[in-house]
């Protein structure tokens, strides 16, 4: 018996309002999903979509995959976190991420640098805030508390939340792909949430998940489709793919072609992020190797999944994360996934 779980990613809204976010969440509660998760890159933000969807449901745990940290405060990020787990009655997973340079310097107006120190400045003040153990000050170089830089009165002082925490060990988890990255989600976080992950190239994440906690939450995503034609079904997934690699960053500096090079496929990454440049977004999708998508997704007929199921038990992964887009994909899901 497998001790896999299944999540729902919703993901972030496209230019309107998707209608049918709150009915497939409370499908997947009754299949038997652990957990819906929500996303944001600068349109939609992922918790009021979430606050929503609790009020709608009584046991999905309420994933952000992810937060983006830039866009709040760590305090202001507590103080979310806190209020939606006490909304829901402790449902809430806390996935925080540093998103990219473009994002960050570009829609919120703040400096990328130094990624990793933010990020642990970032959950030490959310550790602080959820313990209340003491008014919650930090003297880092990015999160100051209190401020006393420039354009300070001098008059702020270290506070305790008003609120106390439903759960001060309410769970964060981090997406990361760098391998010093994934290594800081190991040593602070609850979880991990990796982007792409192949049950088959273990050796790429090994390292870096060495220092992981025994209960260490692992949620992957990736698409599930059933379907006896496996080269129709992996278009889209090349087609997800030929975008992070090849237009989600800068050509000198793409975490996502980075890791799809560590993974194995350094020659083709080069040759899908040229093509993508250069506007050719089919020909790079069509770059695409069968083998890497095959390996990040779960594509062809369900005899074929159950067995890649057996490879992904056999890895460090606690739950699959699926795009399911209607109550039927929801349900093949849950008898391929959690009926074994």
């Amino acid at each position: 018996m497998s001790n896999m779980k299944l999540g729902l990613s919703l993901g972030y809204w496209g230019p309107t309002a998707p209608m049918h976010h709150v009915s497939m969440a409370q499908k997947a509660e009754q299949l038997g999903y652990d957990s819906v998760w929500t996303a944001e890159a600068y349109g939609s933000d992922a918790l009021t979509p979430l606050a929503w969807i609790g009020a709608q449901t009584e046991k999905i745990r309420l994933g952000t995959g992810i937060c983006q940290i830039s866009a709040r405060t760590p305090t202001a990020m507590a103080m979310a976190a806190m209020t939606l787990d006490h909304l829901s009655k402790g449902r809430v997973i806390l996935g925080l991420g540093v998103s990219g340079p473009q994002v960050v310097e570009g829609w919120y107006g703040g400096p990328f640098s130094k990624p990793l120190s933010r990020t642990r400045e970032y959950i030490s003040i959310i550790r602080k805030v959820l313990a209340r153990e003491e008014p919650v000050t930090n003297d880092g170089e990015h999160y100051p508390l209190p401020y006393t830089g420039e354009g300070s009165w001098g008059l702020g002082k270290g506070l305790k939340s008003i609120v106390h925490p439903l759960r001060e060990d309410l769970p964060i988890m981090l997406g990361a792909e760098g391998p010093k990255n994934v290594a800081l989600a190991a040593e602070l976080a609850d979880g991990w949430l990796p982007l792409y992950y192949s049950p088959f190239r273990q050796d790429v994440y090994a390292p870096s998940l060495s220092n992981a906690k025994p209960d260490f939450e692992v949620t992957q995503g990736l698409a599930v489709k059933i379907t006896d034609d496996v080269e129709a079904g992996l278009v889209p997934v090349k087609h997800s793919l030929a975008l992070y690699i090849g237009g989600m960053g800068a050509k000198d500096r793409n975490f996502h072609k980075e890791l799809i090079s560590r993974m194995g496929f350094e020659a083709a990454a080069e040759t899908i992020q040229s093509l993508y440049l250069d506007g050719k977004k089919q020909e790079a999708a069509m770059a695409v190797p069968d083998a890497l998508a095959d390996e990040v997704s779960l594509i062809g007929p369900a005899d074929k999944i159950r067995d890649r199921l057996q490879a992904w038990d056999e890895t460090p992964v606690t739950s699959l994360n699926v795009a399911a887009r209607s109550d039927v994909e929801l349900q093949q899901i849950a008898e391929l996934v959690l009926d074994r």
